[in-house]
């Protein structure tokens, strides 16, 4: 994506990212987590709010930090990296709320002739299938990879 983006650190795995939102509600740590499922070179995205007290990632969170372009784009960048390390992955991502997943559809639909570059984007729609990410059709679940 061609917004600005936040310095993102990522663990040893390639796994774990993080990184600092800033914004008028302050520094607020950010985690993109890529997590194994049960089928082969399938990964799982979530991010949120990182909880350093639990250790854990809060995807319910809702920052407000003025930032959200910023945000996507350092989660994007964290897409390309983690498909660096592992190229034959699948990815798959969802919103943790239907907003949410709507404005991951605004982003993927706004940045789409960027992203088909490099990756082939596929959404699940509301009849139960799959289908080559459309701009305009509702989706309740992205799978991508690298080409």
């Amino acid at each position: 994506m061609k917004h600005n983006k936040y310095l993102s650190e990522a663990d040893d795995t390639f796994l774990i990212y993080q990184f600092i939102s800033e914004g008028p509600k302050g520094l607020v740590r950010k985690s993109v987590i890529f997590s194994d499922t049960n089928v082969e070179n399938v990964y799982n995205l979530a991010f949120g709010d990182y909880d350093p007290m639990t250790d854990t990632l809060d995807d319910l969170s809702n920052t407000n930090n003025g930032d959200s372009k910023k945000v996507l784009a350092t989660v994007a960048a964290t897409i390309y990296t983690f498909t660096e390390k592992y190229p034959e992955a699948w990815i798959t991502a969802t919103g943790s709320t239907k907003a949410r997943t709507r404005l991951y559809q605004m982003g993927i639909a706004n940045n789409l002739a960027e992203i088909v570059k490099d990756f082939v984007i596929f959404g699940y729609n509301c009849k139960g299938y799959w289908e080559q990410f459309i701009v305009g059709e509702q989706y309740e679940v992205y799978l991508l990879t690298r080409k």
